[in-house]
């Protein structure tokens, strides 16, 4: 088995289509002046508060060989079970993602479709203390906000995908589709139904409970990402889960995901979940 990647390549962006206008893109986006110069601003100015009332959240959580998982920062380790970590991928709309100081104005703001994906961690200092999410690829339907998270943020940034379906039907059921293209978002198909009952035996086994397994995928307070220079970033969200509006789904028909499968995932095996709606806000960001 090869070495676990490294995350700094991955979260190089490559534009979907090879015109002049994807090409000079990626440059612009990964200017090493513009970089420090950003780096240096926000030492002074930090980010404003960023706000969206998301809606149509859909978790869906494998087990993956742990010797998968890309190094981890420094003071932080994966959480294992029988050799294997989590790994979820949660899919939402937005609604009316922008700066929170806007206030009533926030309602011009666009709602883009977003895909993180994301492995889980815990600080070697509190080792049982709530789990913080590593991401590992992060997906965006809009050039707008996709090239605004790049230019203006460490610990955000997303690829943006040519084909971007997020669609839950009133009846529980729907699918998540993420094409690529040229570019380098990940591909991802999945469908599911409304489901009954809790969680697989094997799940909540992990977490010794139902409830303590869902606040633990579900509830964080912080991502780290790595940046394409290879530093850390970390940023703080504010995402208050109400574990009770969780509703468990089924897969259905067969799920293709690239990036899982080559690292020998079986699809079928995923833990479905469904949040109807939560408010999200970013809280600021640093570099580790």
């Amino acid at each position: 088995m090869t070495a676990p990647e490294d995350l700094a390549p991955s979260a190089i962006y490559r534009h979907p289509s090879d015109s002049l206008f994807g090409r000079v893109l990626p440059r612009l986006l990964h200017a090493p002046r513009w970089t420090r110069l950003r780096r240096a601003l926000s030492r002074r100015w930090p980010m404003p508060m960023l706000a969206s009332d998301v809606r149509d959240v859909v978790y869906v959580s494998w087990w993956v060989d742990v010797r998968h998982a890309p190094p981890p920062p420094p003071g932080h380790h994966y959480v294992v079970h029988e050799g294997r970590t989590p790994y979820t991928i949660l899919s939402y709309r937005h609604g009316h993602f922008g700066p929170r100081a806007a206030g009533p104005l926030r309602a011009l703001m666009p709602s883009p479709r977003q895909s993180n994906w994301r492995w889980y961690l815990r600080r070697d200092d509190a080792p049982q203390g709530a789990p913080v999410v590593l991401f590992d690829r992060n997906v965006m339907d809009q050039l707008a906000f996709v090239a605004g998270a790049r230019a203006f943020s460490d610990a955000m940034q997303p690829h943006l995908s040519t084909r971007f379906e997020h669609v839950v039907r009133a009846d529980g059921g729907g699918h998540t589709l993420i094409e690529g293209g040229q570019g380098s978002a990940p591909g991802l198909h999945l469908q599911w139904r409304a489901a009954e009952g809790p969680a697989a035996d094997a799940w909540t086994a992990a977490f010794g409970g139902h409830p303590d397994l869902l606040r633990f995928l579900t509830c964080q307070d912080e991502a780290i990402a790595r940046t394409c220079d290879q530093r850390w970033a970390s940023t703080r969200i504010d995402l208050p889960v109400d574990i009770t509006q969780l509703q468990p789904l089924q897969l259905q028909g067969e799920p293709n995901c690239p990036r899982l499968q080559a690292m020998g995932v079986d699809l079928a095996e995923g833990l479905a979940l469904r949040l109807p709606a939560v408010p999200f806000r970013v809280v600021s960001e640093r570099l580790l």
